[in-house]
């Protein structure tokens, strides 16, 4: 069924709807056909800016690569319940293309997300090397107000505590090493040193009086040994 036939279906089912809203005396069956009626006017005006846009398209055969460029997704969100990781992608007016202008892939330990012709552009994201293994045929995308929702299926029920394997390791770089091998005293100034650097200035009160003290003890010590 084509656009036309479409919005001709609606248009005549909005028709009728009317009819018996107006024949109907019960509240509650009013209110069912009103919400009923709404669902409908919202899908009729849906599918004429479908038509338009696809009517515009026609007359206009350039319409095609104006769209031709693609920019990167690089802003996102994401969240998590024990079955599924959340990716929330803001995009003004997604919601307002058609829906199989939204693609998004699966693998075991990717995605990717393209949007294609959206304000004159195309939008695309791909997230490699998640952190653990998703179930690809069981996630899928849900298209909301302005959002494309990402829903990547976990395949065990875990805490994922960042999303990418490449982030997780990001992570670990930036923590103060803390061999075995090397000298204990020069593992904890490390771990001193960057408490000191990333801490406000309390903190670094703190630290500093806590040193003073330190070197004081040690200078006592040193004088009664003298003796």
């Amino acid at each position: 069924m084509d656009l036309t036939e479409q919005i001709k279906q609606l248009e005549e089912d909005l028709q009728e709807l009317g009819s018996l809203l107006e024949k109907a005396e019960r509240k509650r069956v009013q209110d069912l056909l009103k919400q009923e009626q709404k669902k409908v006017e919202k899908e009729l005006a849906a599918k004429r800016q479908q038509k338009e846009q696809q009517a515009r398209k026609e007359a206009d055969p350039s319409a095609a690569t104006k769209a031709a460029y693609t920019v990167k997704i690089t802003s996102y969100a994401w969240d998590q319940s024990d079955k599924f990781v959340k990716i929330y992608l803001a995009l003004k007016d997604v919601h307002k293309i058609s829906a199989e202008n939204v693609e998004v892939k699966f693998t075991e330990r990717s995605f990717s997300v393209l949007v294609k012709d959206l304000d004159g552009k195309n939008h695309e994201m791909t997230v490699l090397n998640l952190l653990y293994p998703i179930n690809e045929q069981d996630s899928y995308k849900k298209i909301k107000t302005d959002m494309v929702l990402v829903m990547c299926k976990k395949q065990s029920t875990k805490k994922w505590d960042c999303l990418t394997a490449v982030e997780k390791q990001s992570k670990e770089k930036e923590k103060p090493s803390l061999d075995d091998n090397a000298d204990p005293g020069e593992g904890l100034m490390n771990v001193l040193k960057k408490i000191y650097a990333e801490g406000d200035d309390e903190m670094k009160r703190t630290i500093n009086k806590a040193w003073t003290e330190s070197q004081e003890k040690k200078l006592r010590g040193e004088e009664m040994m003298d003796y």
